[in-house]
């Protein structure tokens, strides 16, 4: 699923000052946008690129989509290089550390200030802004498409089975999968090898670390230590109840991944992001009765916050001032309350800011029916200021990272290899790609 890197050609941008005698006179400016979202979610972004050309005549946005995260990563820094780069470029949580050392951008504070806007950056969730800030607190770039991990179960099938409470420990999730097995439910929990949830999230809210070095804020020199932590105990567990059912994996490999398998109503359990709650809205059959809440913790644990998913948008350096003055102008649009309303709306993805969740609160949101149940991923973002190991993982190469851990899970489950003993050797490649990393950049540190 992930593509190799390609080059584009772009088209030449005029960047003409509109010094014209009139508005009507005055040159549009273009300025170019990448985005990795694809298909419905893609759709959206060029319609709120449609919404800011429409708002003003000053500049004009081209968006296009690079059809991957990976994928917009990779042509980005192609793109760099050939001196054919766009203003603006959407890049994954993991690729944040990429960015930082490459140089190659405009930091979020200078843009604004440079074209005049006074920004409140206190205003961002510090569960969200701390994932792209220096160590000092500032935004290399603007948090865009936000998630966290959720925990989603069907009601119809709970109170078939008799369960009668909303399972808010891995305990309790135990429990409501045997009640539904005993039920007839073929499938309580869906789960894939994906590490976001199954991982991360779970590292951070129980205050686990995945790295060394507050993983990997403080150094490049970290290392993976997640072979050492409640994480194996959490994977043990998951292996258990694979081993009796109870919990089946659903891949897209398989026919089946877990978002599909809930809607379908397959499976009547699943972990995945608060960004597909308006897919599951959609897609389950008119009147059956289903609920989020945060991801379960283990009993007795001090729940910690969850780590923010999804992209921000990065101002790449090396293009006219023109063009920076536009790229500001969208960014400044897109951050409006109105938008942020209407963004999560039509998607899913949750407000980045303070005063744009607010409002959506003071709008009633949060009490209509297809989108009650969101407010949960801004309070388990905000469950906790953050710490050491849940402000963010900024580890080089975590893409490959991901994958080598992907494939380990894929080993555990699917060819019963033992816990440990693959997560050691997950490690040990990790370490591996790290110190690759580090040795790539050389001489550098992070701020």
């Amino acid at each position: 699923m992930r593509d190799s890197a390609t080059t584009f050609a772009l088209i030449s941008l005029m960047a003409t000052a509109a010094f014209g005698p009139s508005p009507a006179a005055a040159e549009t400016t273009k300025f170019e946008f990448w985005y990795g979202l694809s298909g419905d979610l893609g759709e959206r972004v060029q319609e709120a690129c449609k919404k800011f050309n429409d708002s003003q005549s000053e500049f004009e946005i081209v968006c296009t989509s690079q059809n991957g995260y990976d994928t917009t990563l990779q042509n980005t820094i192609a793109a760099y290089r050939a001196k054919k780069q766009p203003a603006i470029t959407q890049i994954y949580d993991a690729g944040t550390l990429d960015m930082m050392l490459s140089g190659a951008f405009v930091p979020a504070k200078k843009l604004m200030a440079d074209n005049g806007y006074t920004i409140d950056w206190s205003n961002y969730f510090g569960g969200i802004a701390n994932y792209y800030a220096t160590a000092g607190g500032e935004l290399n770039s603007f948090p865009f498409n936000s998630s966290t991990a959720m925990f989603y179960y069907n009601v119809d099938a709970f109170q078939k089975a008799g369960v009668d409470f909303k399972p808010d420990t891995w305990e309790q999730v135990e429990e409501a999968a045997r009640k539904l097995k005993a039920a007839g439910f073929e499938c309580p929990l869906a789960f894939n090898f994906d590490t976001w949830p199954l991982m991360e999230q779970f590292s951070a809210i129980h205050n686990q670390p995945i790295a060394t070095k507050a993983n990997g804020y403080q150094g490049l020199d970290a290392e993976l230590v997640v072979n050492k932590t409640k994480f194996v105990d959490h994977v043990n567990f998951f292996k258990k109840m694979a081993d009796e059912r109870l919990f089946v994996v659903k891949t897209k490999q398989l026919g089946m991944d877990t978002v599909p398998a809930f809607t379908s109503q397959t499976c009547q359990m699943i972990q995945t992001s608060i960004a597909d709650h308006g897919t599951i809205g959609k897609s389950l059959p008119e009147g059956v009765k289903w609920d989020v809440a945060m991801l379960p913790v283990w009993k007795g644990t001090e729940r910690q916050n969850s780590l923010v998913g999804g992209a921000s948008l990065w101002v790449l350096a090396g293009r006219p001032e023109a063009e920076y003055k536009g790229a500001a102008a969208f960014l400044n649009y897109i951050a409006t309350p109105e938008m942020a309303e209407w963004w999560s709306t039509v998607t899913g993805y949750i407000p980045v800011t303070k005063t744009g969740f607010d409002a959506m609160k003071s709008n009633g949101f949060y009490d209509k029916a297809p989108y009650k149940g969101r407010e949960f991923a801004i309070q388990s973002l905000s469950f906790t200021p953050t710490s050491e190991n849940t402000r963010g993982i900024r580890l080089g190469g975590f893409t490959q990272i991901r994958k080598e851990f992907a494939t380990a899970l894929e080993a555990i489950f699917m060819q019963n290899a033992d816990v440990q003993a693959e997560l050691d050797k997950t490690v040990e490649r990790g370490n591996a790609v790290l110190r690759r990393f580090e040795k790539t950049y050389a001489g550098q540190t992070l701020n």
